[in-house]
């Protein structure tokens, strides 16, 4: 059954008699359309008329428009306006620049600005590691993308991404007060993504690719960490493996099975898929099953990237031939990040006792969640409005407050896992049930705890 979201609220307002008891009226339709009323005001009240503002609740955009035709058509009701409340959030963006210091006086500007800024510019000049101390470097991240594979929306550009990276730095602001802003490049040519991101590295004290597809993704971070000083961190494979790892660290707690005796299949082999693979296996996993577009990941094949050569040797240790629904009788955990409708119901009854399903393609899943449930023990999705959310918010914000403070310049596996541990343990074993594996994104202790991994994990390598 579909469930109704606030990101597909809106606002209608409407007018009726009020001898028509249009208030009545209008709840009706909604609750009759399945939509779910958030807000209800009477914005003008006069003898002979009434006009109203109902705000609501959707499944998606066409059943919002169903919503509105419905009201239209009664010949008691007339809607005046409808308002996405979503698009209204959006009007001038969603981020903007502060100052932290006052700019009131002359005094004020003359040591923020000139002549006091020269003597600033010239102590970096003279010490560029100044330029940590002394600027925004220190706090800063540039969130790059070059639009070609932004949410499950895929190939639409930098413009059409700048939405997403907007929300992404205000994630940043919110939840670990780092200062973010949206890099989206023109191009989707590596080497112009690389040069371009190491030309403007010198003002930012760390970088988030994000939403590049694969293979290409790999080739930016790989060639990036080479090139800087700084840290470099994919969020859609780290991040997501991060919180992937710490949701089944609590899953098989409840099951009472070790990562190295279970069975692992896996629906997604790109840059997500073959990231969670590769953390899985540095933290026990021994028996991982993968499966793309193409089918089964067996075998290499020319042109293959180096990241897809480290799933074929790493992953199916048994050399299973066959598909996905053969592969997934009696297995323990299935992971997706596909697209939807990769799994029959008969294939989730077909795993192991106390199975776990971590269906994470969004918006929609590869299977039903409620599917899922009748069969699998434990059940989590990519989903806002489904329990056990796996969000990447639960990951990096932590993570690059503990890169920046520990001014950390490269990124190791131990430190991933470490942070992953960290959001594990932020579900306390009195609170750990089927419906809560993760942490809310909104648990304060997240990011300190992540920001705190991450530092002991880097004074290790020291």
């Amino acid at each position: 059954m579909a469930i109704t979201s606030p990101g597909y609220g809106i606002t209608i307002r409407i007018v009726g008699n009020p001898a028509n008891q249009p208030i009545a009226l209008i709840t009706q339709i909604i609750a009759k359309a399945g939509a779910a009323i958030t807000a209800l005001d009477i914005v003008e009240s006069l003898i002979d008329k009434i006009v109203i503002d109902v705000t609501c609740d959707a499944i998606n955009s066409d059943h919002a428009e169903e919503i509105t035709k419905e009201i239209s058509e009664n010949s008691d009701l007339e809607v005046l306006k409808v308002s996405d409340r979503t698009f209204l959030l959006h009007i001038g963006g969603k981020i903007e620049v502060n100052s932290k210091v006052p700019l009131k006086t002359r005094d004020d500007l003359s040591r923020a600005y000139t002549p006091g800024v020269a003597r600033i510019s010239q102590a970096i000049a003279k010490d560029p590691a100044d330029a940590r101390r002394l600027t925004i470097k220190r706090n800063t991240v540039a969130v790059v993308t070059d639009g070609s594979a932004v949410l499950g929306l895929g190939n639409i550009g930098p413009a059409a991404a700048l939405p997403v990276m907007e929300g992404k730095a205000a994630l940043f602001k919110r939840f670990a007060e780092v200062d973010a802003w949206p890099v989206c490049l023109d191009t989707q040519d590596v080497d112009e993504i690389v040069r371009t991101v190491q030309i403007i590295a010198p003002v930012y004290g760390g970088i988030n690719l994000e939403d590049i597809a694969a293979p290409r993704c790999f080739e930016v971070e790989k060639r990036l960490r080479e090139l800087l000083d700084i840290p470099v961190f994919h969020d859609d494979q780290h991040g997501t493996a991060i919180v992937v790892l710490a949701a089944l660290i609590n899953a098989l707690k409840l099951v009472r099975k070790e990562l190295s005796e279970i069975k692992i299949v896996m629906s997604g082999a790109g840059a997500a898929g073959t990231a969670i693979a590769r953390l899985l296996t540095a933290s026990g996993a021994e028996n991982i099953i993968g499966f793309d577009k193409d089918g089964l990941v067996c075998d290499a094949k020319p042109g293959d990237d180096e990241m897809r050569l480290w799933f074929v040797n790493n992953c199916n240790p048994g050399d299973f031939r066959g598909n996905i629904s053969e592969a997934i009788k009696d297995a323990d955990v299935f992971i997706g990040v596909s697209a939807p409708n990769v799994l029959t119901e008969l294939d989730v009854a077909n795993m192991a006792k106390d199975s776990i399903v971590f269906a994470l393609a969004n918006p929609e899943p590869e299977i039903s969640p409620e599917i899922a449930r009748k069969y699998a023990a434990i059940v989590a999705t990519g989903r806002s409005d489904s329990p056990n959310q796996i969000n990447n918010v639960l990951a990096f914000p932590g993570v690059f407050r503990g890169l920046l403070d520990a001014r950390i310049t490269k990124i190791t596996d131990d430190m991933l896992v470490a942070a992953a541990r960290a959001i594990a343990s932020c579900v306390a074993d009195n609170q750990l049930n089927t419906n809560f594996i993760v942490p809310s994104v909104f648990d304060a202790n997240v990011v300190s705890k992540v920001a705190l991994a991450i530092t002991k994990s880097s004074q290790k390598l020291r």
